[in-house]
């Protein structure tokens, strides 16, 4: 399988493209919204992903750059990028275009956050990331995975 990830403009055919996504009733994971106040504030740097196969966008994801004062997650707090609305539409899944997506991720050499959806701790886990426990003063009611890359070890 060749996949090439691109990163999707902030314009009206990308929110088109979105509309498939609500369409398979996945509104939770839906960016619609996301985009649009993109659009508004004029934000030219995308935080959106995707695979395309011919013109039909088939997986998705967003990432954010966070600094060291958003970070809950490492130990040192460090900038990192948190990986949100990874989304492959029925069709396509299993064929491993949600791993090209993490891989991508992975190539900007920071650590990456993740928030595993129910049932997907096992993906996760393949992709080389590790769940985070909280202690009871930290727990946001999230289920956070991370991973580090190879020149940045965590520090236990």
């Amino acid at each position: 399988m060749e996949a090439a990830v691109q990163q999707l403009r902030i314009n009206y055919k990308t929110l088109e493209d979105f509309q498939a996504f609500r369409e398979v009733g996945i509104q939770e994971l839906s960016m619609k919204e996301e985009l649009e106040a993109d659009m508004i504030e004029n934000n030219s740097k995308s935080p959106f992903y995707g695979i395309y196969i011919g013109d039909r966008l088939i997986a998705r994801m967003c990432l954010y750059e966070l600094g060291t004062n958003q970070d809950f997650y490492f130990d040192p707090p460090q900038p990192f990028l948190e990986l949100w609305k990874l989304e492959v539409l029925q069709p396509y899944r299993g064929r491993g275009y949600g791993e090209v997506l993490v891989q991508h991720a992975k190539t900007f050499g920071q650590p990456v956050k993740t928030n595993a959806r129910q049932g997907s701790d096992d993906f996760w886990i393949k992709m080389g990331f590790s769940p985070v426990y909280y202690d009871a003063e930290r727990d946001r009611g999230e289920n956070p995975y991370v991973w580090y890359p190879e020149n940045v070890e965590p520090q236990n």
